[in-house]
């Protein structure tokens, strides 16, 4: 007996559309970076993207828990000296609310080539408009 390794051309990715309107970002992000890795499929292995494409819309009207509103900062550094630059979250959702949402959910994946390769399957819109109709995707169901 022997095991057998899905192939590139053998795995049959879908596409899902996920709406985060009222969902909490945590949750949302940790239900659609198990289907970007595959790990809802049976044929899942770890060492190769398995994953599905995800579209996330509405990421404008995601929403955080607790005081995290007012507390969360974002920082990232230029890598300049004095290159520390720290945003709000209130003053980035409004700015870009996609970049919340797929920071989050790229997060959650590994980071190497594969993690890479699994966040390039996601997409994130500000509101229900996108531009995968030709792909057409299913609507998925994330459990509050």
């Amino acid at each position: 007996m022997s095991t057998s390794f899905p192939t590139a051309g053998k795995i049959a990715r879908k596409w899902y559309v996920v709406d985060a309107t009222d969902q909490t970002l945590g949750r949302l992000a940790t239900q659609v970076a198990h289907i970007l890795a595959g790990k809802h499929n049976p044929q899942y292995t770890p060492f190769i993207d398995t994953g599905d494409h995800v579209v996330v819309i509405n990421a404008a009207k995601v929403k955080i828990t607790g005081m995290k509103a007012g507390q969360k900062i974002y920082r990232h550094y230029t890598g300049f000296p004095g290159g520390l630059r720290e945003e709000q979250y209130e003053k980035r959702i409004a700015r870009r609310p996609e970049m919340i949402v797929e920071g989050a959910i790229k997060g959650m994946l590994p980071k190497t080539k594969l993690g890479r390769a699994m966040g390039s399957k996601l997409k994130v819109y500000r509101d229900d408009k996108h531009t995968h109709q030709a792909q057409k995707p299913e609507t998925l169901k994330i459990a509050r």
